[in-house]
Protein backbone atom coordinates (compact mmCIF):
# COMPACT_ATOMS: atom_id res chain seq x y z
CA UNK A 1 0.00 0.00 0.00
CA UNK A 2 1.04 3.89 -0.57
CA UNK A 3 0.25 6.85 0.65
CA UNK A 4 -2.11 5.89 3.76
CA UNK A 5 -2.96 8.92 5.35
CA UNK A 6 -6.10 10.11 6.52
CA UNK A 7 -7.81 12.61 4.46
CA UNK A 8 -9.05 15.85 5.70
CA UNK A 9 -11.87 16.04 3.02
CA UNK A 10 -12.93 12.99 3.96
CA UNK A 11 -15.65 14.47 6.10
CA UNK A 12 -18.13 11.54 7.12
CA UNK A 13 -20.97 11.18 9.69
CA UNK A 14 -19.38 10.12 13.16
CA UNK A 15 -20.28 6.42 12.58
CA UNK A 16 -16.92 6.05 9.92
CA UNK A 17 -13.66 5.97 11.10
CA UNK A 18 -12.38 6.64 7.45
CA UNK A 19 -8.78 6.06 6.16
CA UNK A 20 -7.23 7.09 2.72
CA UNK A 21 -4.83 4.77 1.32
CA UNK A 22 -3.62 6.42 -2.56
CA UNK A 23 -2.59 2.97 -3.68
CA UNK A 24 -3.31 -0.71 -2.50
CA UNK A 25 -4.05 -4.25 -3.70
CA UNK A 26 -7.73 -4.69 -2.39
CA UNK A 27 -9.75 -2.25 -0.02
CA UNK A 28 -11.32 -5.55 1.20
CA UNK A 29 -8.30 -7.28 2.32
CA UNK A 30 -6.84 -3.97 3.79
CA UNK A 31 -10.53 -3.88 6.29
CA UNK A 32 -10.28 -7.52 6.72
CA UNK A 33 -6.80 -7.68 8.33
CA UNK A 34 -8.02 -4.33 10.27
CA UNK A 35 -11.11 -6.66 11.58
CA UNK A 36 -8.75 -9.28 12.85
CA UNK A 37 -6.74 -6.76 14.32
CA UNK A 38 -9.73 -5.88 16.80
CA UNK A 39 -11.00 -2.11 14.61
CA UNK A 40 -14.08 -0.94 15.59
CA UNK A 41 -17.31 -1.08 13.43
CA UNK A 42 -17.51 1.81 10.94
CA UNK A 43 -13.94 1.89 9.67
CA UNK A 44 -13.59 2.61 6.10
CA UNK A 45 -10.77 2.37 3.67
CA UNK A 46 -11.27 4.03 0.33
CA UNK A 47 -8.43 3.72 -2.50
CA UNK A 48 -7.88 5.93 -4.98
CA UNK A 49 -7.00 2.96 -7.25
CA UNK A 50 -6.72 -1.14 -6.41
CA UNK A 51 -3.74 -3.25 -7.89
CA UNK A 52 -5.98 -6.11 -6.71
CA UNK A 53 -9.49 -5.53 -7.08
CA UNK A 54 -12.03 -8.51 -7.58
CA UNK A 55 -15.60 -8.98 -7.61
CA UNK A 56 -17.93 -12.16 -6.61
CA UNK A 57 -16.47 -15.14 -7.66
CA UNK A 58 -13.09 -13.88 -7.24
CA UNK A 59 -13.47 -11.69 -10.79
CA UNK A 60 -11.06 -9.06 -11.49
CA UNK A 61 -12.36 -5.56 -11.07
CA UNK A 62 -10.24 -3.05 -12.79
CA UNK A 63 -9.80 -0.45 -10.83
CA UNK A 64 -7.90 2.75 -12.06
CA UNK A 65 -7.74 6.08 -10.42
CA UNK A 66 -11.28 8.21 -10.93
CA UNK A 67 -13.47 5.79 -9.20
CA UNK A 68 -14.32 5.29 -6.00
CA UNK A 69 -13.22 2.09 -4.52
CA UNK A 70 -13.99 1.46 -1.09
CA UNK A 71 -14.62 -1.22 2.16
CA UNK A 72 -16.43 -0.96 5.23
CA UNK A 73 -16.01 -2.98 8.30
CA UNK A 74 -19.44 -3.92 10.03
CA UNK A 75 -20.62 -6.31 13.80
CA UNK A 76 -23.64 -7.25 12.85
CA UNK A 77 -25.31 -9.31 15.66
CA UNK A 78 -26.92 -11.89 13.36
CA UNK A 79 -26.67 -15.12 11.66
CA UNK A 80 -24.67 -15.45 8.14
CA UNK A 81 -28.25 -15.35 6.32
CA UNK A 82 -29.70 -12.31 7.76
CA UNK A 83 -26.14 -10.38 7.44
CA UNK A 84 -26.08 -11.13 3.61
CA UNK A 85 -28.98 -8.97 3.25
CA UNK A 86 -26.34 -5.86 3.64
CA UNK A 87 -25.92 -6.51 -0.18
CA UNK A 88 -29.44 -5.25 -0.36
CA UNK A 89 -28.72 -2.51 2.06
CA UNK A 90 -25.67 -0.95 0.15
CA UNK A 91 -27.52 -1.15 -3.44
CA UNK A 92 -29.80 0.86 -1.99
CA UNK A 93 -27.78 3.48 -0.55
CA UNK A 94 -25.50 3.28 -3.83
CA UNK A 95 -29.74 4.06 -5.55
CA UNK A 96 -30.32 6.76 -2.87
CA UNK A 97 -27.21 8.58 -3.08
CA UNK A 98 -27.36 8.84 -7.18
CA UNK A 99 -30.81 10.63 -7.08
CA UNK A 100 -28.91 13.02 -4.44
CA UNK A 101 -26.36 13.91 -6.58
CA UNK A 102 -27.34 13.20 -10.13
CA UNK A 103 -30.95 14.09 -10.05
CA UNK A 104 -31.41 13.39 -13.45
CA UNK A 105 -30.23 9.50 -13.44
CA UNK A 106 -32.83 6.69 -12.40
CA UNK A 107 -31.16 3.68 -10.85
CA UNK A 108 -32.42 0.58 -10.33
CA UNK A 109 -31.65 -2.72 -8.62
CA UNK A 110 -30.92 -5.83 -10.00
CA UNK A 111 -30.63 -9.12 -8.05
CA UNK A 112 -29.26 -9.40 -5.76
CA UNK A 113 -27.09 -6.38 -5.53
CA UNK A 114 -26.33 -4.75 -8.72
CA UNK A 115 -27.19 -1.32 -9.81
CA UNK A 116 -28.04 -0.17 -13.04
CA UNK A 117 -28.66 3.03 -15.05
CA UNK A 118 -29.79 2.56 -18.46
CA UNK A 119 -29.59 -1.44 -18.09
CA UNK A 120 -25.70 -0.66 -17.42
CA UNK A 121 -23.67 -1.74 -14.36
CA UNK A 122 -22.55 1.17 -12.14
CA UNK A 123 -20.79 -0.95 -9.46
CA UNK A 124 -19.53 -3.67 -7.88
CA UNK A 125 -20.86 -4.87 -4.62
CA UNK A 126 -19.10 -7.73 -2.60
CA UNK A 127 -19.54 -8.88 0.61
CA UNK A 128 -16.85 -11.01 2.99
CA UNK A 129 -17.02 -11.93 6.83
CA UNK A 130 -15.73 -14.06 9.44
CA UNK A 131 -18.20 -16.74 11.27
CA UNK A 132 -17.82 -16.95 15.15
CA UNK A 133 -17.33 -20.41 17.07
CA UNK A 134 -20.34 -19.95 18.56
CA UNK A 135 -22.68 -19.11 15.05
CA UNK A 136 -23.38 -15.81 14.19
CA UNK A 137 -20.86 -13.25 11.86
CA UNK A 138 -18.19 -11.77 13.80
CA UNK A 139 -17.16 -9.54 11.48
CA UNK A 140 -18.44 -8.12 7.96
CA UNK A 141 -16.51 -6.19 5.04
CA UNK A 142 -18.47 -4.52 2.24
CA UNK A 143 -17.01 -3.30 -0.30
CA UNK A 144 -18.34 -1.03 -3.06
CA UNK A 145 -16.63 0.05 -6.28
CA UNK A 146 -18.86 2.89 -8.03
CA UNK A 147 -17.58 3.60 -11.86
CA UNK A 148 -17.43 7.36 -11.96
CA UNK A 149 -14.76 8.79 -14.32
CA UNK A 150 -14.32 5.39 -15.94
CA UNK A 151 -15.67 1.64 -16.69
CA UNK A 152 -14.28 -1.21 -18.15
CA UNK A 153 -15.34 -2.16 -21.83
CA UNK A 154 -14.23 -6.19 -21.69
CA UNK A 155 -16.85 -7.79 -19.20
CA UNK A 156 -19.49 -9.41 -20.95
CA UNK A 157 -21.80 -7.43 -20.03
CA UNK A 158 -23.34 -3.60 -20.01
CA UNK A 159 -21.14 -1.49 -17.90
CA UNK A 160 -21.69 2.26 -17.75
CA UNK A 161 -19.90 5.35 -15.46
CA UNK A 162 -21.69 8.14 -14.23
CA UNK A 163 -19.51 10.38 -16.46
CA UNK A 164 -20.68 8.18 -19.98
CA UNK A 165 -24.35 9.12 -18.58
CA UNK A 166 -23.85 12.98 -18.49
CA UNK A 167 -23.00 13.52 -14.29
CA UNK A 168 -19.95 14.76 -15.16
CA UNK A 169 -19.26 16.79 -11.81
CA UNK A 170 -19.36 13.74 -10.18
CA UNK A 171 -16.29 12.97 -8.80
CA UNK A 172 -15.42 9.65 -6.78
CA UNK A 173 -15.41 12.05 -3.13
CA UNK A 174 -18.52 13.74 -3.83
CA UNK A 175 -20.36 10.27 -4.35
CA UNK A 176 -18.30 9.01 -1.36
CA UNK A 177 -20.24 11.90 0.54
CA UNK A 178 -23.45 11.04 -0.38
CA UNK A 179 -23.32 7.06 -0.32
CA UNK A 180 -21.77 7.56 3.50
CA UNK A 181 -24.89 8.94 4.88
CA UNK A 182 -26.84 6.63 3.35
CA UNK A 183 -25.40 3.56 4.13
CA UNK A 184 -25.69 4.76 7.87
CA UNK A 185 -29.33 5.62 7.61
CA UNK A 186 -30.09 2.22 5.26
CA UNK A 187 -28.46 -0.08 8.52
CA UNK A 188 -29.70 2.01 11.01
CA UNK A 189 -33.59 0.75 9.32
CA UNK A 190 -32.31 -2.38 8.91
CA UNK A 191 -30.67 -2.84 12.86
CA UNK A 192 -34.20 -1.25 13.86
CA UNK A 193 -36.86 -2.57 11.79
CA UNK A 194 -36.04 -5.50 9.92
CA UNK A 195 -35.74 -6.55 6.07
CA UNK A 196 -39.24 -5.41 5.75
CA UNK A 197 -38.63 -1.60 4.76
CA UNK A 198 -35.52 -2.51 2.41
CA UNK A 199 -37.14 -4.80 0.53
CA UNK A 200 -40.42 -2.53 0.04
CA UNK A 201 -37.97 0.51 -1.51
CA UNK A 202 -35.45 -2.55 -3.32
CA UNK A 203 -38.51 -3.18 -5.15
CA UNK A 204 -39.26 0.36 -5.67
CA UNK A 205 -36.91 0.59 -8.55
CA UNK A 206 -36.38 -2.92 -9.27
CA UNK A 207 -35.20 -3.49 -12.87
CA UNK A 208 -37.75 -6.45 -14.85
CA UNK A 209 -40.13 -6.83 -11.64
CA UNK A 210 -42.83 -8.85 -13.75
CA UNK A 211 -40.78 -9.54 -16.89
CA UNK A 212 -38.60 -12.18 -18.72
CA UNK A 213 -34.95 -13.39 -16.89
CA UNK A 214 -32.37 -16.03 -17.12
CA UNK A 215 -31.14 -17.48 -13.94
CA UNK A 216 -27.77 -19.59 -13.46
CA UNK A 217 -27.20 -21.44 -10.80
CA UNK A 218 -24.17 -24.06 -9.96
CA UNK A 219 -25.89 -26.91 -12.12
CA UNK A 220 -28.61 -25.76 -14.19
CA UNK A 221 -30.10 -22.84 -16.06
CA UNK A 222 -33.55 -21.96 -16.27
CA UNK A 223 -35.62 -18.74 -17.87
CA UNK A 224 -38.48 -17.44 -15.92
CA UNK A 225 -40.92 -14.21 -15.24
CA UNK A 226 -39.15 -12.20 -12.12
CA UNK A 227 -42.52 -11.80 -9.40
CA UNK A 228 -41.06 -10.82 -6.26
CA UNK A 229 -38.92 -10.32 -3.47
CA UNK A 230 -38.97 -13.18 -0.78
CA UNK A 231 -39.16 -11.59 2.91
CA UNK A 232 -35.30 -13.01 3.44
CA UNK A 233 -34.14 -11.43 0.23
CA UNK A 234 -34.40 -14.68 -2.01
CA UNK A 235 -35.39 -14.19 -5.22
CA UNK A 236 -38.95 -15.21 -6.50
CA UNK A 237 -39.18 -16.64 -10.25
CA UNK A 238 -42.33 -18.16 -11.87
CA UNK A 239 -41.09 -20.96 -13.94
CA UNK A 240 -43.01 -21.64 -17.48
CA UNK A 241 -44.92 -24.43 -16.11
CA UNK A 242 -46.37 -21.68 -13.55
CA UNK A 243 -44.62 -22.42 -10.31
CA UNK A 244 -42.90 -20.22 -8.05
CA UNK A 245 -39.63 -20.92 -7.65
CA UNK A 246 -37.24 -19.23 -5.08
CA UNK A 247 -33.65 -18.38 -5.53
CA UNK A 248 -30.88 -17.91 -2.75
CA UNK A 249 -27.81 -17.50 -4.60
CA UNK A 250 -27.09 -17.59 -8.55
CA UNK A 251 -26.61 -14.81 -11.32
CA UNK A 252 -29.58 -13.33 -13.28
CA UNK A 253 -29.64 -12.08 -16.43
CA UNK A 254 -31.92 -9.36 -18.17
CA UNK A 255 -32.91 -8.92 -21.53
CA UNK A 256 -31.02 -6.03 -21.65
CA UNK A 257 -27.81 -7.33 -19.62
Amino acid sequence: MTGKRTDPTLKLPGFFHPLYLQSVGSTNDEVKQRARDGAPEGTLVVAGEQLSGRGRSGRQWTSKPGNLYMSLLLRPQCDAGQAAQISFLAALALSTAIVEIAPALKPQHKWPNDVLINGGKISGILLESSARMAGGVEWLVLGMGVNVAHHPDDTGQSVTSLHALGAADCTANSVLHALAPALQQWLETWRREGFAPLRLAWLERAAGLGGPLRVRLAKEEFTGTFRDLDGDGSLLVEQTDGTLRRITAGEVFLPST
